[in-house]
């Protein structure tokens, strides 16, 4: 009678301490994977271009080479997608582009709550903060495909694509909720139409580059000059477009302190919240479509990056009453750094350990 209990109670110890151990390598694989990811050229350039402002450096990048960058990297994204949109099976996409709307307006609600709750906000800061954080950063985008291509992990080549479609639904939700908003404090605001904020942001200089490429790619034979310009300069020119990022995050720091330190502190937590929830999602559709692992992390960067190119303009002029410092300053100085440096590195070696 007593050799049960302690033959069970044995057992159970003996399963304890494998389980704890089981967890234990998970969690010393996963954090050595994670390590592993911040030698990525891309995150290299992000951490150089911050350290040298902080040092004080006169270093200056002009702005007209930053916009030829970034029109470089998008009409490579999009040239790439639009070619593999072309041969590829469309059904295949239409769950993840409903996905990524229903992420971009949700993360847009989900901040716009969170902000309401903390102190010293304003109203419309924190609906453009959370409309800035619910759009997409064209370079954080680019630095994920350069990090799943070091790490030899395959994605479907229209993933990229997604961009418009969490994009334009998180800022014309922000826009419409910031004049739906002012019209109850200050009714003689004249009302803003929801189309004529998508058309401002499908005009904006990021969105149009992206769709340009798209469509040579999806309706030419653009395959000589992607493989010969385009593809061969990608790496270099988005190495470029993280230095100044890394150099424009340490110079929005200043900004930030005069708003509040809650933008801060929302700024680091919103992009790995956001991007989990995203990569949540992406793995129910990898169970029901056999969605890729590099297509999830893709989605989860999506998700955790904050527009640097076209949500700022937009959010200006869409709701010109909130403060720029706030919104700008969370997403370039806190946001971005946190996406890249963080959140891709993350995002990778969780799908490396769940597949």
């Amino acid at each position: 009678m007593t050799r049960f209990p302690l033959l069970f109670e044995r057992n159970c110890t003996i399963y304890g301490q494998n389980h704890i151990g089981g967890i234990m390598d998970i969690l010393a694989d996963f954090l050595l994977r994670l390590v592993a990811q911040f030698q990525s050229p891309s995150l290299a350039f992000l951490i150089g271009g911050f350290l040298v402002a902080a040092f004080g450096s006169k270093l200056q990048i002009p702005d007209s080479i930053y916009q030829f960058c970034v029109f470089m990297l998008l009409m490579r994204i999009g040239l790439n997608g639009g070619m593999e949109i072309r041969d590829a099976n469309l059904t295949e996409m239409i769950l993840p582009a409903l996905a990524a709307m229903g992420i971009g307006a949700g993360i847009v609600l989900l901040g716009i709550v969170t902000l309401g709750l903390l102190p010293g906000i304003k109203r419309a800061d924190a609906i453009a903060t959370a409309g800035l954080f619910g759009a997409v950063s064209a370079s954080t985008l680019g630095a994920a495909m350069v990090v799943l291509e070091f790490e030899n992990m395959e994605y479907e080549a229209w993933v990229p694509a997604l961009y418009p479609f969490m994009d334009i639904p998180a800022l014309v939700l922000a826009i419409v909720l910031a004049g739906v908003h002012k019209a109850k404090t200050a009714p003689d605001r004249p009302a803003v139409s929801a189309w004529s904020i998508t058309k401002e942001s499908l005009q904006g200089s990021a969105l149009s580059a992206l769709i340009l490429g798209l469509a040579l790619g999806l309706l030419t034979r653009p395959e000589q000059v992607f493989e010969t310009f385009y593809d061969p300069l990608f790496r270099g020119l988005l190495s470029v477009l993280m230095l100044i990022m890394g150099m424009e995050a340490w110079s929005r720091l200043a900004e930030l302190r005069r708003v509040a330190q809650w933008y801060a502190v929302y700024a680091f937590v919103a992009p790995i919240a956001h991007g989990l929830i995203a990569f949540g999602i992406g793995y129910l559709i990898h169970l029901a479509t056999g969605f890729s692992p590099g297509g999830i992390v893709l989605l989860a960067v999506l998700a955790a990056s904050s527009s640097d190119i076209s949500g700022p303009p937009t959010l200006r002029a869409g709701i010109p009453e909130a403060n720029p410092s706030a919104y700008i300053g969370a997403s370039t100085s806190v946001g971005t750094p946190v996406a890249i440096g963080l959140c891709i590195p993350l995002f990778i070696a969780l799908a490396q350990v769940v597949f």
